[in-house]
């Protein structure tokens, strides 16, 4: 028998939850750790349509990535967390939310991304720390590609995450060497311009980040947060798979990127 606890001690392979910053909510969030697992439902964020996708289809844990909450003092139905675990506890579903604990993880956030993004001979940006199975840990990725133009690779990115569109600034620069940072990861622009890279590849992009960019000398191109991290959940789902084969583990149909271009 599968139980949830099970699930968590894997996670500790890949994941460890005391590598998630300290202000992070990461872990199991909702539910016992000695329920059995039949069914996971994998996705970026746990929404109430999630939530109600996943009781529908008999989910008995519902893996994330965002966390459910932060500092939520009062459950009920009047706002959407609420509602959520509400919903969760109602379908006896567990959720589990790994955030930036799996951002670092080798194998996580990034180094999807940086495989998403056609990268080669990837390596971290920089190294956070050694996790407790000896694995370094740390945000951005820095790798390789063929050296094209930007509005080429630009293109190139755009069709490997499935985006509907990127916003691009040039810093006039062919592509060549890529840091990639998922989601929040705007900020290590000026690290990624002094290790030598020539474009960076982010979500959450301000209009003041792209002229500081430029400034800096590096190419940006802003996938969107959604696009950047969503990456990640054929990995989760794959993870369990090899793990534990006589789970059933599927990615959510029904939650996309809530932006939309027109």
């Amino acid at each position: 028998m599968i139980t949830v606890r099970n699930i968590l001690d894997l996670i500790e392979t890949f994941a460890p939850l005391n590598t998630a910053e300290d202000w992070d909510n990461v872990g199991l969030l909702v539910g016992r750790h000695d329920k059995q697992v039949k069914r996971v439902m994998v996705a970026l964020d746990p929404f109430y349509h999630v939530v109600q996708e996943a009781s529908e289809w008999g989910a008995d844990l519902l893996l994330v990535h965002h966390p459910l909450f932060f500092s939520t003092k009062t459950v009920t139905d009047r706002d959407d967390i609420g509602r959520t675990i509400l919903a969760l506890l109602k379908a006896d579903m567990a959720e589990i939310s790994l955030h930036t604990n799996l951002d670092q993880a080798q194998g996580g956030v990034n180094d999807c991304l940086a495989e998403a993004c056609g990268l080669q001979n990837i390596d971290f940006l920089e190294v956070n720390g050694v996790d407790k199975n000896g694995n370094a840990h740390g945000y951005c990725r820095v790798g390789e590609v063929e050296p094209c133009s930007l509005e080429d690779y630009a293109l190139r990115v755009k069709e490997g995450l499935g985006c509907q569109g990127v916003r691009v600034a040039s810093a006039g620069r062919e592509v060549h060497k890529v840091c990639v940072g998922s989601g929040s990861c705007a900020a290590y622009a000026a690290v990624a311009a002094a290790a030598g890279c020539d474009t960076f590849v982010t979500g959450d992009e301000k209009y003041n980040n792209f002229h500081d960019a430029q400034a800096l000398g590096i190419n940006v191109i802003d996938a969107g947060h959604f696009y950047t991290e969503n990456v990640v959940c054929p990995y989760l789902k794959r993870k369990l798979e090899e793990a534990f084969p006589e789970l059933e583990v599927k990615i959510s149909e029904t939650h996309r990127d809530l932006i939309r271009f027109y």
